[in-house]
């Protein structure tokens, strides 16, 4: 008996772990990771301009106008593409939008805007991530919703889709 039981303890240990990864594999954890700072005011910041001609974008400019979008993103960003006309139609419906470009050169950010069009009222060149970490983003495309107070209403991690157009219009009705 006790022989048994140590030649079928290997393959009781593989059944085991095979029933572990299959439970995790079934119902894997959340992989987004969301800005602690929600419901909390924008952290303070000066970016320069992304690209000559446009208007920089400081915490200053999101405070006191209203509920507003600021969008993270980048000219080497596939999915920043995809979501470029969804922004165009936000933008068309009268929603103010903000622009961060990450790790950025100008011309790149002036070529992106030229081809996939220019939804933003300001752009900032963050070249060095420092606003995108200060705001707990963890990539880009990312978007959030200030409140005319100059809070973290809303985050939207990811590229932004024509299905997600009525969750993106409520949060910034939530935020007057």
């Amino acid at each position: 008996m006790n022989r048994r039981l140590w030649l079928a303890l290997p393959l009781i240990v593989f059944a085991l772990f095979v029933l572990a990864v299959g439970w995790r594999l079934s119902d894997p954890p959340d992989p987004t990771v969301k800005s602690r700072l929600v419901g909390q005011p924008v952290p303070q910041f000066t970016l320069p301009p992304a690209i000559p001609g446009k208007a920089p974008l400081s915490s200053a400019d999101l405070a006191g106008k209203g509920p507003r979008l600021v969008n993270l993103f980048a000219s080497w960003c596939v999915p920043c593409i995809g979501e470029a006309p969804v922004l165009m139609q936000l933008r068309r419906q009268g929603v103010q939008i903000d622009g961060i470009a990450i790790r950025d050169a100008p011309a790149d950010v002036a070529e992106f805007l030229s081809r996939h069009g220019d939804p933003f009222v300001r752009v900032g060149g963050d070249m060095r991530s420092q606003v995108q970490m200060a705001l707990g983003s963890s990539g880009v495309p990312e978007s959030f919703i200030i409140d005319g107070s100059g809070v973290i209403r809303y985050q939207h991690v990811g590229p932004l889709t024509d299905a997600d157009l009525p969750t993106i219009l409520t949060e910034l009705e939530k935020a007057r």
